[in-house]
């Protein structure tokens, strides 16, 4: 496993420098009302939360729904006024969603919401598919006037993709397949505040372990759950939906002042 990092500055609370939680979308504040009050929490090294008021992540299309959640207005306000980077949750189901959607969607995350950015969610990977996404990222920040862009492959798109957008998610899925990946060489060229990394499944005995392979491979942006996948059918949440059991060793872990 090649170590690519390269040599992080002192982290900040909310900031985009060093280590730092970006958190894929919690279930809806009904739903999961300690999740979301613990965001708050000062001195938690958030770099951003995802708003995905129609669904959960992994779930298909999602957004911001038909009218304006007061729940969520709520939460999304409490986030804001806290200093945290809110984002509208956008499925660009691997390049399948067609653009008017897209847009239409952000513009309401940004009308009702008062969103920072995007996670567009199941972003394609291929060559083919790079001038799509590099027009929708470039409506989507010119709609914001500079908004913070997240890519969400899952794994390492085509290099162009890093011109594309503020970051990209290169890993989403099972600490079984984590702790044995290996990171694209040309992400080197770039700093780790460029890249995310979600994983389910890592047990609080591997933490140490998890959290060096982020650094190692370049991520600056983490997201580690003790929860496994859900089974399959409705009502079901994802394993980023809910609070890790070991959420207050983490976050003394890799929190303010922290280093390796």
């Amino acid at each position: 496993m090649p170590h690519l990092t390269t040599t992080g500055t002192q982290l900040a609370a909310t900031g985009s420098e060093g280590l730092g939680f970006g958190v894929p979308g919690y279930a809806h504040p009904l739903l999961a009302p300690v999740e979301w009050a613990e965001l708050t929490r000062p001195g938690t090294p958030l770099h951003w939360v995802v708003l995905n008021v129609a669904g959960g992540h992994g779930r298909v299309a999602g957004g911001p729904g038909r009218l304006p959640d007061p729940h969520c207005l709520e939460a999304a306000g409490r986030l804001r006024n806290a200093g945290v980077r809110v984002l509208g949750h956008l499925d660009l189901a691997h390049g399948g969603r067609p653009f008017g959607d897209l847009v239409g969607d952000a513009q309401r995350f940004a009308d009702w919401y008062k969103v920072d950015g995007f996670l567009l969610d199941r972003a394609p990977v291929d060559r083919a598919d790079l001038p799509q996404v590099r027009r929708t990222t470039a409506t989507l920040d010119a709609l914001l006037d500079g908004g913070h862009l997240v890519l969400g492959h899952g794994t390492h798109p085509y290099p162009g993709y890093a011109e594309a957008a503020d970051q990209l998610v290169t890993f989403s899925g099972p600490w079984a397949e984590y702790r044995w990946s290996q990171v694209a060489e040309w992400t080197a060229e770039y700093p780790p505040q460029r890249f995310a990394h979600f994983v389910h499944g890592v047990p609080r005995t591997h933490l140490e372990e998890a959290t060096r392979i982020a650094r190692w491979q370049g991520a600056g942006t983490i997201f580690f759950t003790d929860r496994g996948p859900a089974p399959q059918g409705k009502g079901q949440l994802s394993p980023f939906e809910a609070l890790p059991g070991y959420w207050d060793e983490i976050v003394s872990r890799i929190g303010p002042g922290v280093s390796e």
